[in-house]
């Protein structure tokens, strides 16, 4: 996400390297080359001339600290431009009503059913809400059979008149059908088309007349660059959305929707897709986009999907298994699970300060974990309890059993006894050390 600019903006700042002090020169220099990365990553030329204007103007009013190098005051001044750029601060979704209803709009092909869905099982997971996902596409064939799908992955019922072609009617039959069952929360999917058209905009305006919904949300596949801030606007002028979701932004997207958006329609971003499971849906945070922009990767996001990930008792448990030095090929396992729940390796990664650019050029692959777990149900029941009775013949049935060599069976073991010893020591001393707590 964002790699090309991050990497055009860490030059930009190189101008400023081993400069003294910040100066009208070397300040107009690098913001050259700045508003040259922003307009690459298809941000609106407006919107990177006023950005770059008041990052000149910041930078030049600056007395920089002998402490703080020019680069990288430079760094945080363009870091909080950005932030304020994307709105500053998550903005929440209003769920209040009976039921709340959240109506999505967009063109075909932004992800809106599939987002739908997303939002469902969040509502559901992490708000303790019982949604009803209504099905109103009534143009593409498949959209209805769609969302079916996605309901019954995620648990939540469907609601659809197959027959009928009115879609303001099943709007409201969807909110009738949820006060019945006593479902809190209706998400309704509408039609989109391949491009903005009358008839598209008069029927969902007249569904957002009918339902009268909480949330009206703008979905917009971020790939689509300066088109999506384009067709944001149209949207917003008949629609008068509340808010934007960025879908796709785990793929090779340039940024630019996500950093003019904001400033052409005036509605905060509220949601991002960051990958094509269902729980891959994340709040919007300028703040950490920002930073994550930037290199400086995003620890409080990867904390955040950390504990959504990760059951509380099975942590507690596997801690008493460490401390006893019982943690075994089972508990191992269970932890490669906990880990793949938490989204694209990559961007988990990425994440991580300083890794992101490390790893740029380097594939990881969603089923990096394939040939482990291989080797570890190849083992019977009693040699993941028991991993020290693995002796000479056992790993060589176990290869072969896997499809391994007995290289990679040999290897996988030693890193096994190394992560228990690493685990064991870590739970020692956890809370004797000053940083332990």
């Amino acid at each position: 996400m964002f790699e090309s600019l991050g990497e055009r903006l860490e030059r930009s700042f190189k101008i400023l390297k081993g400069e003294g002090k910040i100066t009208e020169i070397n300040v107009a220099e690098t913001l050259k080359d700045v508003r040259k990365a922003l307009l690459e990553a298809d941000v609106n030329y407006k919107i990177a001339k006023t950005f770059t204007d008041t990052v000149k103007e910041k930078a030049l009013g600056q007395n920089v600290l002998t402490a703080v190098k020019p680069g990288e005051m430079m760094v945080k001044i363009v870091h909080d431009e950005l932030v304020e750029l994307m709105g500053s601060v998550a903005t929440d979704i209003n769920i209040k009503g009976n039921p709340a209803i959240i109506l999505m709009s967009g063109l075909q092909g932004s992800g809106k059913t599939t987002f739908s869905g997303k939002l469902a099982n969040m509502l559901k997971k992490e708000k303790n809400k019982r949604p009803l996902l209504a099905a109103c596409d009534i143009y593409r064939p498949a959209a209805i059979d769609q969302l079916k799908v996605l309901g019954e992955q995620i648990g939540v019922p469907v609601y659809s008149e197959p027959d009928n072609k009115n879609a303001v009617e099943i709007a409201m039959h969807a909110v009738a059908e949820a006060k019945a069952n006593s479902c809190d929360v209706v998400i309704v999917d509408t039609a989109g088309r391949l491009a903005i058209d009358e008839q598209m905009m008069t029927e969902i305006a007249a569904i957002k007349d009918a339902i009268k919904p909480q949330e009206t949300l703008f979905v917009v596949d971020s790939m689509t660059g300066q088109d999506a801030v384009n067709t944001a606007k149209e949207f917003n002028d008949r629609l008068d959305f509340d808010g934007v979701v960025l879908t796709k932004l785990d793929g090779d997207t340039r940024g630019g929707a996500a950093l003019s958006i904001r400033q052409v329609v005036d509605k905060p971003i509220k949601f991002i897709g960051t990958g094509e499971k269902l729980d891959a849906i994340d709040v919007f945070h300028p703040n950490r986009m920002a930073g994550r922009i930037l290199g400086m990767g995003d620890i409080v996001s990867l904390v955040d999907r950390a504990q959504k990930a990760i059951d509380e008792k099975e942590a507690l448990k596997l801690q008493e298994k460490i401390k006893k030095n019982n943690f075994d090929f089972n508990d191992f396992l269970s932890q490669i699970n906990q880990i793949k729940k938490m989204g694209n390796l990559k961007e988990l990664a990425s994440m991580i300060p300083g890794v992101g650019k490390a790893i740029k050029d380097i594939d990881i692959k969603d089923d990096a974990f394939k040939g482990i777990e291989a080797i570890i149900y190849s083992m019977t029941p009693k040699e993941r309890s028991n991993p020290s009775i693995i002796d000479g013949s056992r790993r060589q049935r176990i290869a072969k059993g896997s499809g391994s060599s007995l290289q990679d069976v040999n290897r996988l073991l030693k890193q096994f006894e190394d992560t228990k010893k690493m685990m064991r020591m870590v739970t020692q001393h956890k809370g004797k050390l000053p940083f332990g707590r």
